[in-house]
């Protein structure tokens, strides 16, 4: 069998904008070749993937971070987006160090967990009970599995093309899978056990609520932290067709926890759900998450009730859950939530970047449109040409097939790069969360940055 890597894709040949790129990456490019016999595609993450490869990162500060080349960029991922305060905050940083000399694991409790918790449950509404878990990913599985506890039912409803992590439950009808099929290395029988609705439909939704539906699960913004918005009133429908249908509903708030306000989405949309996952945010950018909610829900996971109910326990364990320097960081960064505007901010330097983009846009005679809510940008790139704007999308106007349209590989892989190369690390969706750290210089040099790609774009004739 060869071990020869595939050529970079096609669309990058010959492009100077590329070449460029990779001149100013020589050390990241070394770094990824000999990742690439280690890990699949060279990278531990697949947000990672950059052709013909992504930066190595030395150090971050702030809003920014720099590459082993010695670049310095203004960064959006933000720790995938767990960074509300910025990278490094010096609280957070303290508390973490000063915990580290104290022990980094008890394999016992420690008051640590209960200034978390106490945290969480000033902040979220709705949080009667709460268990740590270690990942976003994590905390939607045994938030579905507590829902099926409780109901004694089998089924899950979910949104297509809403992300709630890569355990079997969720693997399909996110990037694919559409028609209820089973992705990849997930067993049919698994698949069947999770209905897809569309977006925004609430008669779908309220077809697909039978009696075996222990659960609805969504992003209470909308898919990928709202690039395929839904609306409020979608949300609060769903609130009551669940209630009414004896079906738990589940927000998967591992992004827009803490972000659209201080209690989340929950508290921004008025409606409280029975559970609600919470990761990145919650845990200070450590590695920490949670499921917090209804104290009856979470009674099947209580061995004293469990056993007084002569019903088995809902087994989980963990080495990590609440390991004590995340609990540390999580405790200093849920206090900056509360005690400071860090929500306010990010949200206004969100819609600010946002009006920007959409002049440069305008300006430059792009049909791209910048939208977004709640502290977070996305970009439209609108390869039909669809006369609309920022208002439109985010009232729910259009639907997944849409904005998910595909775009040629030209662009959509040139726009990430070209982005690195002045300067302005994006997700590559494209877009990112922002944070309460971006300052106003940032945003300038994110709109010059796009301008400047746009024009590389232009010259190299993948635009008109």
């Amino acid at each position: 069998m060869s071990s020869a890597y595939p050529p970079i894709p096609a669309a990058l040949e010959g492009s100077a904008l590329v070449a460029e790129y990779a001149a100013r990456t020589a050390g990241s490019a070394r770094l990824a070749t000999r990742a690439r016999s280690m890990f699949p595609s060279g990278i531990t993450h697949d947000a990672r993937y950059i052709e013909p490869h992504g930066i190595y990162v030395t150090h971050a500060e702030g809003s920014h971070k720099w590459d082993v080349d010695g670049n310095e960029y203004v960064d959006y991922p933000g720790g995938h987006g767990a960074l509300i305060h910025g990278h490094s905050h010096p609280d957070i940083v303290q508390a973490v160090q000063e915990q580290i000399g104290k022990g980094v694991h008890y394999g016992a409790s420690s008051e640590l967990e209960l200034e978390w918790a106490d945290c969480i449950q000033k902040l979220v509404p709705g949080a009667e009970r709460i268990r740590f878990t270690n990942s976003g990913t994590e905390s939607t599985q045994l938030a579905l599995r507590l829902a099926r506890a409780a109901t004694g039912r089998s089924k899950v409803v979910r949104l297509m093309g809403h992300f709630h992590g890569w355990h079997d439950h969720a693997a399909s009808g996110f990037l694919g899978q559409y028609d209820g099929s089973a992705a990849r290395g997930v067993p049919d029988a698994v698949a069947r056990e999770v209905i897809l609705v569309p977006p925004g439909d609430v008669a779908a939704a309220a077809e697909a609520l039978d009696e075996d539906i222990a659960a609805v699960i969504l992003e209470p913004t909308g898919s990928i932290w709202g690039q395929v918005p839904v609306t409020p009133d979608y949300v609060r429908r769903l609130r009551e067709l669940t209630a009414a249908n004896g079906t738990l509903l589940i927000f998967d708030e591992v992004i827009s926890g803490f972000r659209c306000a201080p209690g989340g989405a929950q508290q921004a949309l008025g409606v409280t759900a029975d559970l609600v996952a919470l990761g990145k945010i919650v845990a200070g950018g450590l590695a920490g998450a949670a499921v917090a909610g209804r104290a009856d829900v979470f009674a099947a996971m209580d061995f004293r009730q469990a056993a007084a109910a002569q019903v088995e326990k809902v087994f989980h364990m963990g080495t990590y859950n609440a390991a004590p320097a995340t609990c540390a960081a999580g405790i200093a960064c849920l206090r900056l939530v509360d005690s400071t505007d860090a929500c306010q901010q990010a949200i206004n330097y969100g819609d600010g970047l946002i009006e920007a983009l959409n002049q440069v846009f305008a300006e430059e005679g792009v049909a791209w449109v910048s939208y977004g809510t709640f502290g977070g940008f996305h970009v439209f790139l609108n390869p039909e040409g669809i006369d609309t704007n920022r208002h439109r999308i985010e009232a729910g106007q259009y639907d997944r097939a849409t904005l998910k349209a595909p775009v040629p590989a030209a662009i959509s892989l040139k726009l990430r790069i070209g982005m690195l190369l002045h300067g302005v690390d994006i997700q590559g969706w494209p877009g990112a969360p922002v944070s309460a750290a971006h300052t106003e210089a940032d945003r300038d040099q994110t709109v010059h940055a796009f301008r400047q790609t746009i024009h590389a774009l232009r010259q190299e004739g993948d635009l008109p």
